[in-house]
């Protein structure tokens, strides 16, 4: 049977490269096997990478009929990149009835891709479903999380026992759940979204370059009614941080800042993202003080503080030039 003659539900997997070429054709590759028996197809949108990314995959796709390969033409992020794909749809421009977003550093287990698609049809009220990630090594990844608060700013900040027990339900990250179930937001490197959440919420916002998109996707999901849940039973390898260069950073770039102050804002308003700067500020301020008779508790990044307050302080002032404009 070829690919024309699947039936059932329809999944675009959409498959976002920058400067990694020869990991996004190993995710493409586990991609292809994982889509095997379902109908849809595979687009690799390549985010403007400007260093052959996109000539090499082109090449090595190009007599693969499940995939299509695009250039972006800019590179507007994360977020962007993938609406490219969301956008350009099936092949004729017909709408899927999923769309399956995976990471250019995931590998889908061979029936990964199929667990979140039988979840969602068994489980009509379920928006977004994300799949179980591990290392290389088996080792399990974070990737289900509460939304981020006032609250958390401060907890995770302090890193405080006493203030980590009082606040353990408003902590962002939740661990591994141990069976398939609801979750506040899942990291965006393998997730499905029903066809019917992008018409009624959109697709991501393309404000946020890097960090938060999914965390904003997914809030607005649950707000229209859209839950997210995580399910075990999808398996994806992941080697993280490849594309972003994060587990390098010496200094947390500025795009981490705008897109943090981004989410707050759209959450709760201006107001809500400066009490959860000064939270975050008041909570750094006692795990200092911790550390002066702990040195050996460690530090938050370098410069990290500072940042953060200057761009506050530069945010409200822009939204004060705009507002007396």
């Amino acid at each position: 049977m070829s690919d024309a003659d699947l039936k059932g539900p329809t999944v675009l997997t959409v498959l976002l490269n920058w400067r990694t070429a020869d990991m996004t054709l190993r995710a493409a590759d586990s991609a292809e096997v994982a889509m095997q028996g379902i109908a849809g197809g595979i687009v690799v949108v390549d985010n403007d990478s400007g260093d052959g990314s996109f000539e090499k995959m082109s090449a090595a796709l190009k007599d693969r009929p499940r995939f299509r390969v695009v250039q972006s033409g800019r590179n507007g992020g994360f977020g962007a990149g993938n609406n490219v794909g969301i956008r350009l749809g099936l092949p004729g421009g017909v709408r899927p009835d999923y769309v399956y977003i995976l990471n250019s550093d995931a590998f889908p287990a061979p029936d990964a891709i199929r667990r979140l698609l039988d979840y969602l049809e068994t489980h009509p009220q379920v928006g977004i479903a994300g799949s179980y990630i591990h290392g290389p090594d088996g080792e399990p990844h974070v990737t289900c999380f509460r939304f981020p608060s006032v609250a958390s700013e401060f907890e995770g900040a302090a890193r405080t026992g006493p203030i980590s027990r009082l606040l353990r339900h408003r902590s962002v990250a939740i661990g591994v759940p141990e069976a398939s179930g609801p979750v506040d937001w899942l990291a965006g490197a393998s997730m499905m979204l029903r066809e019917a959440v992008i018409r009624e919420v959109g697709m991501f916002d393309e404000t946020f370059f890097l960090y938060f998109e999914e965390t904003d996707l997914c809030r607005r999901a649950a707000e229209a009614g859209w839950p997210t849940h995580f399910v075990k039973e999808s398996r994806v390898e992941h080697i993280g941080s490849v594309s972003t260069g994060m587990k390098g950073w010496k200094r947390v770039p500025g795009y981490w800042f705008d897109s943090r102050w981004h989410y707050f804002r759209k959450a709760g308003g201006t107001g809500h993202a400066v009490l959860a700067t000064l939270a975050h500020l008041a909570g750094a301020m006692i795990l200092r003080a911790r550390r002066l008779v702990q040195p050996k508790i460690p530090p938050g990044p370098p410069y990290f503080l500072r940042d953060l307050a200057r761009h506050a302080l530069r945010s409200l002032g822009r939204k004060r030039s705009v507002d007396g404009n």
